[in-house]
């Protein structure tokens, strides 16, 4: 094994150690979150961009923002853990996150001009505890 191939898994092992034991293991909910946050800064981003509006300074913010959700949710599972509850706390901070990505990349999705069916507002509305209709 050569030193290359030794510290990549390293790192592999080190990563999935630290997934753990920061968010209770890999879950699909932390797999759509994570797909949630990249979407939403990539039409953020080309929102922007649509509107002329492009800034280094308030990427940057926005990246510093979707690390704090990251930071939130891991000490969700941190919590769930000293209670001894299964991921309640956990989902319940990523049920809330994916709530609001959503609305953001609708939200962008908006400042391009382009239509958001109402079925799919409606649906947001419900995720953040709306009233539904």
């Amino acid at each position: 094994m050569n030193s290359f191939e030794f510290l990549y898994r390293s790192a592999a092992i080190l990563l999935g150690a630290a997934v753990g034991y920061l968010f209770g293991g890999w879950s699909m909910l932390v797999s759509i979150l994570l797909a949630f946050i990249v979407i939403d800064y990539v039409s953020g981003v080309l929102a922007a961009a649509y509107l002329g509006k492009l800034s280094s300074s308030i990427g940057f913010h926005g990246i510093a923002k979707k690390a704090m959700i990251i930071v939130v949710v891991a000490a969700a599972h941190l919590a769930d853990t000293a209670m001894g509850t299964e991921h309640i706390a956990r989902d319940a901070v990523i049920f809330f996150y994916l709530a609001n990505e959503l609305l953001s990349i609708l939200e962008n999705a908006g400042k391009t001009g382009l239509p958001v069916p109402e079925q799919v507002t409606k649906m947001v509305d419900i995720l953040k505890g709306g009233k539904k209709q």
